[in-house]
């Protein structure tokens, strides 16, 4: 018999050190396996996504179903590209609907408060290098630029709750700014500041 196998005597179970690991490994999975499979259920079980936006610059506000049965509406896309839309030159830029569905994984971990304020979302380059040249500390390359970024408040939940469920995400980076009052998601790389 080879080292690791195991052999079952009427009566009698030899079992060596390799296979309680192996078992011990599995069991800790299993354990940790309800919680994961009650979410990933929960999305799969999800025919459609919605968002709720209040732009704080123009006095908006969206409510819409953006994606029905693994399909994104057009339409709904359209009317969230120009809410998010840079308030100050009116350019829209199409939302990266990876953006979209962060902030929707946000909204569901907050057990969907909302709507959603929005300080900013696409940033023309106009916007991006007037905002850099008057002190703001945008970065040069910002992925408001790609509509791939937006910086949200969410009315009735306290700012570190906002953050550390946008951290627990781990979707893309994730800015802090408690003095504006408000956090930064976006779907580049995983990153904190």
């Amino acid at each position: 018999m080879a080292s690791g196998d195991y052999e079952i005597v009427p009566g009698e179970r030899r079992i060596d050190r390799r296979r309680v690991l192996q078992w011990g490994a599995l069991g800790l999975a299993s354990a940790l396996l309800p919680v994961r499979g009650f979410a990933a259920t929960r999305e799969s079980s999800i025919t459609e996504r919605a968002l709720s936006f209040h732009n704080i610059h123009t006095g908006e506000d969206l409510d819409v179903v953006y994606w029905v049965r693994g399909q994104y509406r057009d339409r709904a896309l359209a009317k969230i590209n120009h809410i998010l839309r840079d308030h100050r030159t009116g350019e829209v830029k199409a939302i990266d609907p990876r953006l979209l569905d962060l902030v929707h994984a946000l909204g569901q971990a907050l057990h969907d408060r909302g709507p959603f304020h929005v300080i900013s979302g696409y940033r023309s380059p106009k916007t991006n290098a007037f905002l850099r040249a008057t002190g703001h500390g945008v970065a040069a390359k910002s992925l408001h630029l790609r509509g791939q970024a937006v910086d949200v408040r969410l009315p009735g939940c306290a700012l570190p709750v906002l953050h550390r469920a946008a951290v627990a995400l781990k979707g893309g980076g994730v800015g802090y700014y408690p003095g504006p009052n408000f956090i930064h998601v976006d779907v580049g790389r995983v990153r904190y500041w």
